[in-house]
């Protein structure tokens, strides 16, 4: 049931991205439900193989190459779903960042423990 919920949120943070960001497009509800899915299937498939591959990077840039990491994987997604549109690599960077910010504020509001 957790796992429904927290995709549910990030369903809701992918929405609220538009509103936001007017490089962002998504169609509708079926497609942020269907991009929350994807985004969710890479960050747990690749995003380990992508931050082992590239620790050195990481640990030289203290750490801020991951959010060049997660754009990438933002800006994949987009490309990858229909109807879920990300102008740029640069816009990618900054959904990817608000996308964290805005799933983890309301995951924090709705799912304590």
């Amino acid at each position: 049931m957790r796992i429904l919920v927290v995709w549910l949120i990030n369903t809701v943070a992918l929405l609220a991205l538009p509103y936001l960001m007017t490089s962002i497009r998504i169609s509708g509800f079926w497609t942020a439900l269907i991009a929350a899915l994807v985004l969710g299937l890479v960050n747990a498939l690749i995003r380990p193989i992508l931050v082992l591959l590239t620790l050195p990077v990481t640990v030289l840039t203290l750490g801020i190459f991951i959010l060049v990491i997660n754009g990438l994987l933002f800006w994949l997604v987009s490309k990858m779903v229909d109807g879920f549109y990300v102008s740029g690599f640069a816009t990618a960077i900054g959904g990817a960042l608000l996308y964290s910010i805005i799933s983890w504020a309301l995951s924090t509001l709705l799912l304590r423990n």
